[in-house]
């Protein structure tokens, strides 16, 4: 494997560093990208951070990320998924709720999966780091402990959504739950806090990269959690050519996965 995971950590905290010297400014400059979505300083400046201390790491593995890639995935095993700044929308209203998401992927037939992942809240100095091989942990300053999935959902269910993104096809499925609590989240955050036990289900029919989910997907399994595509089955990644995931579902445990599945359309 290219790297530790603790290794990563560092990295992810010295791109939230590079994120937090732009929130803290006073005027802020967004542009808006071919896909409508906004760009900050903050996002370029996290992606070459990440970028040189990777290169400089771990020089010889690809790396895709949202702001640009390197390297040739298809020549590798391993390859890195990057999103510098997630949640950049969240990260303009300065409500605290983006992360710094790095995803070690490994290669499997046509697709990929993730190996480990970090996950950084640079305003709450939070992480969240997990994997095939590193037993699930946040990590709170100094501090780390172990965490996993709820063994029984809570009652009332705690669904976590989308605080910007939310249509029909949320409102149906949760409505098939029962008794919830809907709570309102950010970014990678919400699969985070599914692994943490903050929550039990984070149901995702809006679109979606994969460089917003797998590093987070790689600490929810090893919470002992799932994340499956519409089928039910584990959900797998196109790093290369077709980024864009289909819906998919966040969960402690598969006892949702027919209502999921049957909410598909």
């Amino acid at each position: 494997m290219p790297l530790d995971p603790m290794e990563v950590v560092k990295i992810a905290r010295e791109a939230g560093a590079a994120i937090m010297e732009v929130y803290t400014q006073e005027e802020m400059e967004v542009v808006s990208k071919s896909d409508s979505s906004p760009l900050t300083k903050a996002d370029l400046d996290a992606h070459e951070t990440i970028q040189a201390a990777l290169r400089n790491a771990d020089p010889l593995t690809p790396l895709v990320s949202e702001e640009g890639r390197s390297g040739n995935p298809h020549d590798s095993q391993y390859s890195w998924l990057v999103d510098p700044l997630d949640g950049t929308k969240e990260f303009v209203k300065r409500n605290g709720m983006f992360t710094v998401n790095i995803a070690l992927m490994k290669h499997q037939s046509k697709r990929w999966t993730p190996e480990f992942g970090v996950v950084y809240a640079p305003v709450d100095d939070i992480i969240w780091v997990g994997g095939a091989d590193h037993q699930a942990e946040r990590i709170i300053g100094n501090n780390r402990s172990p965490i996993k999935v709820n063994e029984k959902p809570s009652k009332p269910i705690r669904l976590v959504a989308s605080g910007s993104h939310r249509g029909d096809s949320d409102e149906s499925f949760a409505e098939q739950l029962g008794d919830h609590e809907l709570i309102r989240m950010g970014s990678s955050l919400k699969a985070c806090v599914v692994a943490e036990g903050t929550a039990d289900l984070y149901p995702r029919f809006g679109p979606t990269s994969c460089w917003d989910i797998a590093a987070a997907h790689a600490v929810v399994e090893s919470a002992g959690g799932i994340v499956v595509g519409p089928n039910g089955k584990k959900l797998d990644y196109d790093i290369v050519n077709e980024v864009l995931n289909p819906f998919f579902l966040v969960a402690c445990s598969p006892i949702w996965n027919p209502i999921w599945v049957a909410n598909q359309s």
